[in-house]
């Protein structure tokens, strides 16, 4: 396991959660688009011990941070196992533990469309849209379920314009931005259904 992250007081950082099993290209490029589009000074991948939405567990954590470090070389990303560190098991209860751990820093909290389509379903999901501004980022087939989604729809009024993206991580929460990249169609299911990994 690594350290802990280094932070300094006043930045404004995306955290980007997942199980990258395995990682790619996909999710290399949200975080560059995020980089850029929701005024980030730096983004943690957040590798997952597991997903408590999926059923089988995912490879071994060490190989998919070693993966995950190997494919995103980027000075201003991180790949870190800091929720193994902290003991978490889902989102909120991370979030909690690092708004604790860096309470001088302003974090982001980033995923793609598909993931805002069923974020009802994640465990304390309106304390996570209260507490940490939301980068949402849009992925093949996702944007129309995304923005119907009962999230969307309760946190409407929160929304900030793809225009004023870049403003997200200094704003109150709740906030949240929705914005369309060039896409990457790749998956981690896709690229384990074909026996890459």
């Amino acid at each position: 396991m690594t350290a802990y992250p280094h932070a300094t007081a006043g930045q404004t950082i995306g955290l980007l959660g997942g199980s990258f099993d395995p990682p790619h290209a996909g999710h290399v490029h949200i975080t560059k688009a995020a980089l850029k589009r929701f005024g980030l000074d730096h983004v943690w991948w957040l590798v997952s011990p597991g997903n408590p939405l999926k059923k089988n567990g995912p490879a071994p954590l060490s190989d998919r941070v070693q993966a995950s470090r190997a494919l995103m070389q980027h000075p201003r990303v991180t790949v870190t196992d800091i929720e193994a560190r902290l003991g978490t098991r889902y989102t909120a209860q991370t979030l909690a533990a690092l708004c604790k751990r860096y309470p001088a820093v302003r974090f982001v909290w980033l995923m793609g469309a598909d993931n805002l389509a069923q974020f009802h379903r994640w465990q304390d999901w309106q304390w996570i849209m209260d507490t940490v501004p939301i980068g949402v980022i849009a992925r093949p087939g996702d944007r129309i379920s995304a923005r119907l989604s009962k999230a969307a729809k309760v946190y409407a009024n929160a929304r900030v314009q793809g225009h004023a993206s870049h403003i997200l991580g200094r704003l109150q929460a709740p906030a949240w931005s929705f914005v369309n990249v060039p896409m990457s169609d790749q998956s981690s299911s896709a690229i384990r259904a074909r026996g890459e990994w």
